[in-house]
């Protein structure tokens, strides 16, 4: 395992520094695919998790076919059918260096950029990792009495940290429990806010998300149908649901909050690219409508700054 001292010696095909600027350069490039989420300070792209039935350098494809500005990997996915090293810390043992290469060069190939890592573990490990490919999230679920060292390696890596919320027994089902054990966690530690989620749990996405104004630090954004026995588990492409995705956006907009968004699209596991990118698209088309009426309401400002101006 590498510690926070040496993991800046690590080498496959150059620095780990120089690893963590390729994929910012990456992120740079793929951001032009959803201008006006970039414009909001957002990136958007599938959890590849949504591709988990096929190793990462299959469900990479997948994540290019979707055409965001990221994507968030978990860790423990097999590299390739060839390649028995899981996504992850283990990509950074010396005896692991092809696959770290293969890794890399399979991103180069696609030009695809992780913008976040979960649902992993919190530990040191994983903030390792993380710091390796410059990611600035990592999305976890500790116990809460965990948050304490959560917190310190949050601040020593100075990577921020979301609170998963799988739906009920989880622990973190409720915004009110995590907002009362945020109270002494590192400002850096806050919400992932899963859309679908909350809906599972009986919440209303919106008056939850409100709740955690100013603590969050990214989504897995979903949407849902009711099936026949009156479940909120069908899931559909985002804006075909109940979740209310363009007003989560709008109130996230609201917030002044630039994030990473993952969007999990848990069915059709096989054929699932058509339903996350279009996904994609509709994300995009709220961003556009947000970031131009934001666009208007500061062109108003100045013009009445600037004919006040003139009255003077």
């Amino acid at each position: 395992m590498l510690s926070r001292r040496n993991f800046l010696q690590v080498t496959a095909a150059g620095t780990v520094a120089a690893f963590a600027g390729e994929f910012v350069s990456s992120a740079n490039a793929a951001s032009q695919n959803t201008p006006f989420s970039a414009k909001l300070g957002w990136k958007i792209g599938p959890q590849i998790y949504s591709f988990n039935k096929f190793p990462f350098d299959e469900a990479i494809k997948k994540v290019q076919a979707c055409n965001g500005s990221g994507f968030e990997l978990y860790s423990g996915q097999k590299l390739s059918k060839d390649i028995n090293v899981a996504v992850g810390p283990d990509l950074l043992k010396a005896e692991n260096k092809d696959a770290l290469k293969r890794f890399k060069d399979l991103l180069a190939e696609t030009g695809t950029s992780p913008h976040a890592m979960g649902v992993c573990p919190a530990d040191k490990a994983h903030f390792d990792f993380a710091a390796a490919l410059g990611l600035s999230v990592l999305n976890v679920e500790p116990a809460f009495d965990k948050l304490a060292e959560v917190s310190k390696l949050a601040d020593e890596y100075k990577i921020r940290v979301g609170l998963h919320n799988h739906p009920k027994p989880s622990i973190y089902w409720n915004p009110d429990t995590v907002l009362e054990h945020l109270k002494d966690a590192s400002s850096r530690i806050g919400a992932c806010c899963d859309t679908g989620h909350w809906l599972r749990s009986g919440l209303c996405p919106l008056e939850s998300l409100k709740k955690f104004n100013g603590r969050v630090v990214s989504f897995h954004i979903k949407d849902l149908k009711k099936t026949g026995e009156g479940k909120y588990d069908a899931d559909c492409p985002l804006g075909k649901g109940e979740v209310g995705i363009a007003e989560i956006l709008k109130e996230v907009a609201a917030q002044k909050v630039h994030i990473p968004f993952s969007i999990e699209f848990e069915a059709a596991w096989h054929n699932n690219v058509p339903q996350v990118a279009e996904s994609v698209l509709y994300f995009e088309s709220v961003a556009k409508e947000i970031a131009s009426s934001l666009g208007g309401e500061r062109g108003a400002r100045f013009r009445n700054f600037r004919n006040r101006g003139r009255k003077a």
